[in-house]
């Protein structure tokens, strides 16, 4: 980008628990914060099509629900190794089985991204 902060893809857990509903909940929101900056890839794509959307990212960050990180084994099984990775419950939030997501996890799920794009590449 012109400013010289890179465009991210957003790779997110897709699990149905709370924590991986609030991966999604989280993308969605960080799309509305920053149009145009961000790609968002779910997980659960084909793993050549999750190979292809993050070898041509700028700066990939993996946002996994927990620290089973299915979103990160998923992109290792495609063959990519390389990214950022933001783990929900790193930020403190219990993963809660079907707990309903709340607006205040989402702020805090966003604002770790926002930390995580403002570091660029690691």
């Amino acid at each position: 980008m012109s400013d010289g902060n890179p465009h991210v893809t957003l790779l997110t857990c897709s699990g149905v628990s709370n924590t991986g509903k609030l991966s999604s909940q989280a993308a969605q929101a960080l799309l509305m914060r920053r149009p145009g900056r961000v790609t968002w890839v779910r997980a659960a794509r084909p793993p050549e099509e999750l190979a292809a959307e993050a070898t041509e990212a700028e700066h990939l960050i993996i946002l996994n629900g927990c620290g089973d990180c299915c979103a990160t084994k998923k992109l290792r099984a495609a063959g990519v190794s390389e990214g950022t990775e933001v783990i929900i419950t790193d930020l403190g939030i219990e993963k809660n089985g079907m707990a309903e997501v709340s607006y205040a996890e989402i702020e805090v799920v966003v604002s770790g991204l926002l930390e995580t794009m403002g570091r660029g590449r690691p």
